[in-house]
C-alpha cells in the first residue's frame, strides 16, 4: 500500500513537471511565431520597396557592348589599319563534362598546341561557366570547314566570328601606327586612374604603340549596353533595352604610303631611319625605321619564343630609330651653328679664316683637333665652311661662343627636348650643359668639352626627328612647328572627302635673327649639293631641281692622334654613322628629308644618294604628272 502511494506521488510530480514544461514550450512557440510574423510584416510591408529594388538589381543586368574601332588612312585615302572578321574556336565550359578528353578529341581535327591549351585554361578560370572561352583564334577557311563537318560530335564547342585589327602593310608601318593587343592589368590600372574603365568593360584590345596608343580615345569610340533580365545563374532570359555603341572616329594621317613603301624598300637591308616632313606645316610624309617587325603577331598574342627572338635581336627591330635612335648629329648642325654665331656677333658675313687641317685651343698644350680633310681647306668664310664642311671653322666658333650660348641656341632649334610629334615613343636625346655634366659625371665642364660640340660631336646627341625639325626651323627662318602625323578625322560612316582637318600647332619662334643670316646658312646648304666643292655635289649632280643639304659623319669611337680611319679594317659596329639632312626645292621647299644610316660610313656618299632618290620620286614625279 505504501509503495502504491509513493508511485502515485511520483506520477503527480512528473505530471506537474510535464505540464509546466509544456506551458513554457507553448509560450516559447507563441513568442517565436509572434516574432516571425512581426519580422514578415516588417519585411513584406515596411521594407517592401527596398527589397523590391534589390531584387530588380539582381534580376536586371547591364551588359556593355564594345564599339567598333576607327580605321586609319593615309593622306590619299589608302587604308592602313582595318578591322577584319576573324574566326575563333570557342568552348562553353558548362556544356563540357570532361574538358581534357574534349580537347584531346579536338586535336584529331585541329592543331592545338600546349601553349594554347594553357592560355585557354588560364582564361577559363576567370570566366563564367556559361560564357564561351576561345581556345583557337585566326582559324583558316579549311579549319572552319573541317570543324563544321564534325561539329555534331562536340556539343558546347562553336566557331564564332569577331572583328580584329589588321595591318595590311605589316612591318612597313609598325613604328608609325603601332598595334593593338589584349588589355592587361597595367592597362586597366591606367584606365582606372583616368576614369575610363567603364568604357572598356566589353573591349578586349587597346592601343599599345604609335598612333594606336596616342589616339586611343579617338579610335576606340563609346561603349553601348544592353539592359537584360537574367536568372539566378546569371543567364540572359530577355533583353529589356538596347543602346548601340558609338564607333570610334576614323583617323587620317599625313603619311604617303607609296613614299613610305619606297623608302622602306631602299633601306630594308640596312639599320637606320628616314624622316620626311612637309616644311609648310611639318606634317610627317614618311617615317621609316629599319629593321622592323610585323605588328599583326601582337594583335593575336605573340608567343614567348617569338617575342624573345625580337627582344634579343642585335639589330633591335623593336626600337623606332626615327624618334628613339640617339646619335651625334655631326656636321648636320653646322648651318644652325652659323646662324647662332652670326647673330651673337662671334663672326660676321665677311669673317675668313685659314684652315691648315687642324685647330688648337689657344695657349694650350692639349692635342690639336683635326679637320676631316687632313691637309685643310685653305682660306674659308662662313658659306664655304658649310659647303665644304670645314671642321676647324666651327671649332673656333664653339670656342668663342662657349657651351652656355651654344646650348641655349640649339635648344631653340629643338635639341635636348622632345619634338612634339604625336606618338609617345620619343627620346629627348641630350643637349649638353655645364649643369648636365656635373650631375651626370660628377666633374665640371672643361673648355675642351666645348670644341667637339661645335661640329655636333662630344656629349651632344640627337634623334633623326630632331634633326629634321631643326632643318625645318632653319628654312622657315625661325618658325617652330612640331612634326605631326595626324592630318584629320572622319566621322564613322562619312566619306573620306568629308574629313575634318586638324589645326597645325606652332611653338614660340626664334625671333630677332636678321634675314641675311638665315640666307647665308641656306646658301651654304645649296652649295653643299650644287657647289663646285660641295660635299654632296656628286649625289645631286644634274638634278631637275635646286636643293639644299648638309651631310654628317658621326664617330662611333675615337681615333688616336696619328691613326687613319679605314672602314675596312675595323668591326662593322664601330664604323661611322652616315647622316644627311636636306630640303627641296630651294626657294619654295616642299620636302625636308633626314637620313641616318648606322655604321654606313660617310654622310655624303651614303646618305646623300638616298635623299636624292626621295627628292626625285616626289619632285620629278610631280613635274611629270603636271605635264
Amino acid at each position: 500500500m505504501l509503495r502504491k502511494r509513493t508511485r502515485f506521488r511520483d506520477y503527480q510530480a512528473e505530471a506537474k513537471l510535464f505540464k509546466s514544461r509544456a506551458i513554457i514550450a507553448f509560450i516559447g512557440i507563441i513568442t517565436m511565431v509572434g516574432l516571425l510574423v512581426a519580422n514578415l510584416y516588417n519585411i513584406q510591408i515596411n521594407q517592401y520597396q527596398d527589397y523590391k529594388t534589390r531584387s530588380n538589381d539582381n534580376r536586371i543586368k547591364i551588359v556593355p557592348i564594345a564599339p567598333n574601332r576607327g580605321l586609319i588612312y593615309d593622306r590619299n585615302g589608302k587604308l592602313l589599319a582595318e578591322n577584319r572578321p576573324v574566326f575563333s574556336l570557342e568552348i562553353i565550359p558548362e556544356k563540357i563534362k570532361d574538358m581534357p578528353r574534349t580537347i584531346e578529341r579536338l586535336r584529331k581535327y585541329l592543331d592545338i598546341t600546349p601553349e594554347q591549351v594553357e592560355s585557354f585554361e588560364r582564361e577559363r578560370r576567370h570566366a563564367r561557366r556559361f560564357k564561351s572561352v576561345p581556345i583557337l583564334t585566326q582559324l583558316t577557311q579549311d579549319q572552319v570547314a573541317k570543324f563544321s563537318v564534325n561539329q555534331h560530335k562536340f556539343p558546347g564547342v562553336t566557331v564564332n566570328a569577331n572583328l580584329k585589327r589588321h595591318y595590311p602593310y605589316g612591318e612597313v608601318l609598325t613604328h608609325v601606327i603601332g598595334y593593338v593587343s589584349r588589355i592587361n592589368d597595367k592597362d586597366m590600372k591606367r584606365l582606372s586612374r583616368e576614369g575610363k574603365e567603364g568604357n572598356y568593360q566589353a573591349t578586349r584590345d587597346i592601343g599599345k604603340l604609335g598612333i594606336e596608343r596616342y589616339y586611343e580615345d579617338l579610335l576606340h569610340g563609346t561603349a553601348g549596353y544592353q539592359e537584360v533580365e537574367v536568372n539566378s545563374r546569371g543567364r540572359i532570359i530577355r533583353t529589356l533595352k538596347y543602346i548601340p555603341p558609338a564607333p570610334g572616329k576614323d583617323v587620317v594621317l599625313n603619311l604617303d604610303i607609296d613614299l613610305q613603301l619606297y623608302i622602306h624598300q631602299l633601306i630594308s637591308e640596312r639599320r637606320g631611319s628616314v624622316v620626311v616632313l612637309d616644311p609648310n606645316d611639318n606634317g610627317v610624309l614618311a617615317m621609316v625605321s629599319s629593321p622592323s617587325y610585323d605588328p599583326n603577331a601582337f594583335v593575336h598574342g605573340i608567343s614567348t619564343k617569338a617575342y624573345s627572338a625580337l627582344l634579343n635581336d642585335k639589330n633591335r627591330p623593336l626600337v623606332n630609330r626615327a624618334t628613339l635612335g640617339i646619335y651625334p648629329p655631326a656636321s648636320t648642325i653646322k648651318p644652325l651653328m652659323a646662324v647662332a654665331a652670326l647673330e651673337e656677333g662671334v663672326i660676321t658675313p665677311y669673317t675668313t679664316r685659314n684652315d691648315p687641317g687642324y685647330w688648337k685651343i689657344p695657349n694650350s698644350k692639349t692635342k690639336p683637333f683635326r679637320d676631316w680633310l687632313r691637309w685643310g681647306h685653305g682660306k674659308v668664310n662662313i658659306v664655304k665652311s658649310i659647303e665644304e664642311s670645314v671642321d676647324t671653322f666651327f671649332y673656333q666658333i664653339a670656342y668663342d661662343m662657349g657651351i652656355d650660348r651654344i646650348s641655349n641656341w640649339m635648344m631653340m632649334f629643338g635639341f635636348g627636348e622632345k619634338t612634339g610629334i604625336d606618338i609617345y615613343e620619343e627620346s629627348k636625346a641630350n643637349m649638353p650643359t655645364k649643369e648636365w655634366k656635373l650631375a651626370r659625371h660628377r666633374v665640371p665642364w672643361y673648355q675642351g668639352d666645348t670644341i667637339p660640340v661645335g661640329i655636333g660631336q662630344g656629349y651632344w646627341t640627337a634623334t633623326p626627328m630632331q634633326i629634321a625639325k631643326a632643318t625645318s626651323v632653319l628654312i622657315n627662318r625661325g618658325k617652330v612647328m612640331p612634326p605631326h602625323l595626324l592630318r584629320g578625322t572622319v566621322d564613322n560612316g562619312q566619306p573620306f572627302e568629308d574629313q575634318i582637318l586638324t589645326e597645325v600647332e606652332t611653338y614660340p619662334p626664334i625671333t630677332g635673327v636678321k634675314n641675311r643670316f638665315w640666307d647665308l646658312a641656306i646658301d651654304g646648304m645649296r652649295l653643299v649639293n650644287h657647289g663646285k666643292k660641295g660635299t654632296a655635289r656628286r649625289a645631286f649632280y644634274n638634278t631637275a631641281y635646286v636643293s639644299g643639304g648638309k651631310s654628317g659623319t658621326a664617330q662611333v669611337f675615337g681615333l688616336g692622334e696619328d691613326e687613319e680611319y679605314n672602314a675596312d679594317e675595323i668591326a662593322e659596329h664601330l664604323r661611322d654613322h652616315a647622316l644627311f639632312t636636306g630640303f627641296a626645292p630651294l626657294n619654295s621647299p616642299k620636302l625636308v628629308v633626314t637620313v641616318v644610316l648606322e655604321n654606313a660610313g660617310g654622310g655624303s656618299s651614303q646618305g646623300g644618294p638616298l635623299v636624292r632618290k626621295v627628292f626625285d620620286k616626289m619632285l620629278v614625279k610631280e613635274k611629270e604628272e603636271a605635264k
